[in-house]
């Protein structure tokens, strides 16, 4: 397929598919690895321009959501070939903009091509319409039944924010963008600081399967913007029904509170902080305490320590098995050297969290000090005592970047009620050997009402886009622990039921209409089939 997306960047948004020059102040991209500012230049947009946007949408949206499924399948498609077509453009782009390595950049937009077109199937395979039917019984004493039947559809507009870590995955294609363009929902996407360049490219392919698709224009539109005016003033326009963000806890918990404030309050399906405990039990340690130790060090550095998903935590029972995975933790650590960060502010951020840990808890290693980028993380490791960790709020909290927290119990009941004070968590691991399966059990009954993906003998880096996946937990991971970001799942945030009783059988949609026109699996007097 021959792309017809355009490659010269023009620092322009994208209102319903039309460029249009910001009027506030102008930002550009920053490489970290020298702190050079990279052109073109992109000025934000205003309150007009969100309202342009957001009408745009709300005029697309009927249309949209009535657009045959296989219509907005092949969209999505569409979006994802026109991605691939342009990866060596967005892989340069993005690594002059984030420093993230071009193999990482390149499989990320592998994965966003594959949550598009995971979607396309999702879409295809039609369980996300929830069909049920409950036939009517005339004759049922001593009232008789109406027929009812239920089916999901679309909010309406949706308020994107795009994510500093994932420039891709997480961003102006990613999977908040792509859940909510198979839900039926028209997207208005912020676009973040750190990667600007990167975004336009992006949107422009979006832009162009929209008009391919022959979609209405303001299905998708891109705007740059300062969080606290732009964005406050996206989520809290009336046309927009629903929010997805990554990002920190203080600027998720701004958009929620901003939503709930609305006369109409809106969801807002905030991903924001989690440290990613993880658990070493005694029989894993005695067998295997210094392989865990270095590979704990490899999920801690990966990326720089800058995925929702780096383990910042280790919980085990101080003793001499313990020390052996301190000490080849301590060693890996200390033969790192300093990795780029996404930007200087983020690196300035990492800085100040590893002074507060360091201010209360024991340095166990840093990463080594060379010559260093712009934006330098120096990977860090600590160890502290339960009663010391419970104690202070730094320890307890995210660092985001590679530094990582040791808590030493005295044992196992100790780290049990560790375990029960933590904050909700996207994801928690357990390393047990089947000797410790009895503890992992009492452990795993806790784990699972603090996380959201619970893993065994394994590390939380790295994210499974499928049907089982779970990318979400309990607050403050996330504001809604009743969702995922990630995962086929991900389309019922943009989703809500609707009830159809005693409805005229030519004004049935298809998912709930009598003979099953599109063959779904739907539940009729709760028992599924596709009758």
């Amino acid at each position: 397929m021959t792309s017809t997306v355009m490659l010269d960047l023009t620092g322009q948004m994208l209102i319903a598919g039309t460029p249009v020059r910001g009027t506030g102040d102008e930002i550009r991209g920053v490489d970290p690895q020298t702190g050079n500012p990279i052109e073109p230049a992109y000025a934000y947009g205003n309150r007009c321009h969100v309202g342009d946007a957001c009408a745009a949408a709300a005029e697309a949206f009927p249309a949209y959501r009535s657009a045959p499924i296989e219509t907005r399948a092949r969209f999505l498609e569409a979006i994802a070939a026109n991605l691939e077509s342009i990866s060596d453009a967005l892989v340069d782009r993005a690594h002059a903009e984030t420093g993230l390595p071009r193999p990482r950049l390149t499989g990320e937009v592998g994965r966003t091509a594959g949550q598009l077109r995971l979607f396309a199937a999702v879409l295809r395979e039609g369980s996300w319409h929830q069909a049920r039917i409950d036939p009517a019984q005339p004759d049922r004493a001593p009232l008789p039944r109406p027929d009812i039947r239920q089916r999901s559809v679309p909010l309406g507009p949706v308020a994107v924010f795009g994510a500093s870590n994932f420039p891709l995955a997480f961003s102006v294609a990613g999977g908040d963008t792509a859940s909510a363009l198979a839900a039926g929902c028209p997207v208005v996407v912020k676009a973040h600081d750190a990667h600007p360049g990167t975004s336009e490219l992006v949107g422009r392919a979006i832009t162009d399967a929209v008009a391919a698709s022959g979609l209405p224009a303001g299905t998708f539109s891109l705007l740059y913007g300062f969080g606290p005016e732009l964005g406050i003033a996206l989520v809290t326009d009336p046309r927009i029904k629903a929010v997805g963000f990554t990002g920190s806890r203080a600027g998720g918990m701004a958009l929620v509170a901003a939503a709930a404030a609305r006369p109409e309050p809106i969801p807002v399906y905030a991903e924001m902080s989690a440290v990613n405990p993880v658990f070493l039990l005694g029989g894993a340690l005695a067998s295997r305490g210094a392989e865990l130790g270095r590979a704990f060090v490899g999920s801690l550095t990966l990326g720089s320590g800058q995925f929702c998903t780096n383990p910042g935590l280790v919980i085990a029972v101080d003793g001499p098995a313990l020390d052996t995975f301190v000490a080849a933790a301590g060693e890996a650590v200390a033969a790192s050297a300093p990795t780029v960060m996404l930007t200087p502010g983020i690196a300035a951020g990492f800085r100040n969290g590893v002074e507060a840990l360091e201010a209360e808890a024991v340095l166990v290693a840093r990463g080594a000090e060379v010559d260093a980028p712009a934006a330098p993380c120096r990977a860090a490791l600590f160890a502290t005592d339960a009663a010391t960790f419970l104690a202070s709020e730094a320890l307890q909290g995210e660092v985001f970047g590679a530094a990582g927290v040791i808590v030493k119990c005295s044992d196992a009941a100790e780290m049990l009620r560790l375990a029960q004070s933590l904050e909700g968590q996207l994801t928690a691991t357990i390393q047990a050997d089947e000797p410790d399966h009895g503890q992992a059990g009492e452990l795993l009954d806790v784990l699972e009402l603090k996380a959201g993906r619970i893993l065994f003998n394994g590390w939380p880096t790295g994210v499974e886009v499928g049907h089982a996946m779970v990318h979400g937990g309990p607050f403050p991971s996330t504001s809604d622990s009743r969702t995922t970001s990630v995962g086929a799942r991900a389309i019922e945030r943009f989703l809500r039921p609707v009830c159809y009783q005693d409805t005229p059988k030519p004004l049935l949609p298809n998912a709930i209409a009598d003979g099953n026109p599109d063959g779904l699996w739907r539940r009729i007097d709760g028992q599924l089939t596709k009758d």
